[in-house]
């Protein structure tokens, strides 16, 4: 199998100084070396072939022996050393300490293309940040973060990517609602890829220590790797290198917030200085429009984590990111001064992402209140979010919504409940539309003309929660053929693909409160 190393992390950086897994406080360290665990039988579930071609693996290479077992954790790649991270992290807005990669194992890094990537198993075995836990993975989290990782990419979200997907052939015991009746479960290992898996949590470890030494080598490091335009070793040099940081999240929840996505577990530790999505858990797609909504079982009672929280969620922790870069800077300016930006930045891109969703080249006077009436009526009565911005796409400018109900007929598959659109809901709809009918009128460009950009910024396909479990429940019996079809499907989420059409659909009702299809606990 041919790959070219290139070890940067675990030779520059200074590595914990005793190697076994057991569980402990590592201090003065970036890092442990690990062994990941030799599963009883790996079995290839499924490979996402654009990422092995990314990575410089032929076709060859994924159907050897030898993948199989290095993407298992049963062999270690020749002349590398794997190893798990430290860091720390809030966890629900409290100081949670160490915790570091308790399931995730660093296979190694690689040089491709003129790009340079990590491996990282996850569910290969212990580590000494497992604390309590296995350090192992299930075939449910691991299906949803395998599909979900490629998802998010083809919807242009920035993302980790993965690999590949494996059973390890063991069970594994999992409390899978976290009400004491665990059951044993199929064992799988994904291997993300990402240029690496440094988070915000990396720091703050150091910073809560007030190891300076290990915060400012930690910096450099990810300075001179990853953002080489700015200088290392310098005051004005960590500035910089956090306004970008806060630039590069500041995109990403824009897309989150585009595509309906909500992560469900924003803790710091979960958040990577690339300005990834990373940490695939109990993740889901708006169904009904909610802004409220959480999929995470966790956060059930305050919603911390809730759909329209996420951009604040991010400013929140990206203070806790500058808090941990403070005592290398020693002075606040740098920091205050990128977190208004990040706000005003933020309350700029959002607003031209929701006008671009409604068909909008251009943000003018009147537009924010349309997009907030907008928000206000897609809540008086369950509405699907995709559907409903991807149907938006079909209205056309000589509507008429004088009388009746007909101008929702382009829109009306988007309602869970059509029946309702009558009185107090249709008419702030008839309202909401003949504005929007007004405003649509202004702009030169056609119907034709403004459905295709709608259909560019507003995905027909997601994967929602209850298709992922449909595709879990498959695999659980051995068959794979639909995560390779939903794999597929995923790969283009902007087409109409019309032999896919029964995925384009909302949630089905016997989804609604069945687990895995509604809310997920974060359970691995």
């Amino acid at each position: 199998m041919r790959l070219n190393i290139d070890d940067r992390f675990n030779q520059q950086l200074p590595a914990d100084t005793v190697q076994t897994p057991s569980r402990r406080q590592v201090t003065g360290a970036a890092f442990s070396f690990v062994t990941p665990r030799v599963p009883s039988n790996p079995q290839v579930l499924h490979i996402a072939a654009d990422v092995a071609e990314m990575l410089g693996l032929s076709s060859a290479d994924l159907a050897s022996d030898e993948f199989r077992n290095v993407f298992s954790g049963g062999k270690v790649i020749e002349g590398t050393r794997p190893y798990a991270m430290c860091y720390g992290g809030h966890q629900f807005g409290s100081w949670a300490g160490q915790l570091g990669d308790g399931r995730a194992i660093n296979l190694a890094e690689v040089q491709h293309a003129g790009k340079h990537w990590t491996l990282q198993l996850k569910g290969a075995g212990e580590t000494p940040y497992s604390r309590t836990a296995d350090g192992l993975a299930v075939l449910r989290s691991s299906v949803r973060e395998h599909l979900c990782s490629e998802a998010m990419h083809h919807l242009g979200v920035p993302t980790t990517r993965s690999l590949c997907l494996l059973t390890t052939g063991d069970q594994v015991l999992r409390d899978v609602m976290y009400d004491g009746n665990p059951e044993m479960e199929t064992g799988a290992v994904v291997c993300r890829v990402a240029p690496s898996f440094i988070r915000f949590g990396n720091f703050e470890i150091f910073a809560s220590r007030n190891d300076l030494k290990m915060l400012r080598e930690l910096a450099d490091y990810t300075i001179r790797h990853f953002y080489p335009a700015i200088e290392t070793g310098t005051q004005s040099g960590y500035g910089d290198f956090f306004y970008a940081v806060c630039q590069r999240t500041l995109t990403m929840m824009v897309h989150w917030q585009r595509v309906g996505f909500v992560h469900g577990v924003m803790n710091t530790d979960n958040m990577s200085v690339h300005g990834d999505t990373i940490d695939y858990g109990p993740y889901g797609w708006l169904e009904g429009y909610d802004p409220d909504w959480t999929p995470n079982t966790t956060d059930r009672t305050h919603r911390r984590y809730q759909f329209g929280n996420q951009p604040q969620i991010a400013l929140w922790n990206l203070v806790q990111l500058a808090n941990a870069l403070y005592p290398i800077v020693g002075e606040a300016p740098p920091f205050e001064s990128a977190l208004q930006q990040y706000q005003h930045d933020f309350n700029r891109e959002f607003t031209r992402m929701q006008a671009n969703k409604i068909g909008l080249s251009e943000v003018i006077e009147g537009d924010e209140d349309l997009l907030d009436q907008l928000d206000a009526v897609l809540q008086l009565t369950e509405t699907d979010m995709t559907i409903f911005f991807r149907l938006l796409g079909n209205v056309k400018k000589s509507a008429d919504v004088a009388s009746g109900s007909d101008f929702l007929s382009p829109v009306r598959d988007a309602f869970y409940a059509a029946d309702q659109l009558t009185g107090e809901v249709l008419e702030p709809w008839r309202d909401w539309f003949a504005k929007y009918l007004s405003r649509l009128n202004k702009d030169s460009e056609t119907d034709q003309t403004r459905r295709e950009q709608m259909n560019r910024v507003n995905p027909k396909y997601v994967l929602r929660n209850y298709m992922a479990q449909l595709a879990i429940d498959a695999a659980d019996q051995g068959d794979a053929a639909l995560i390779q079809e939903l794999y597929e499907l995923l790969r283009d989420p902007y087409s109409e693909q019309p032999e896919h059409e029964k995925w384009f659909a909302k949630r089905p009702e016997w989804a609604r409160h069945k687990v895995g299809c509604s809310m997920l606990s974060c359970s691995s």
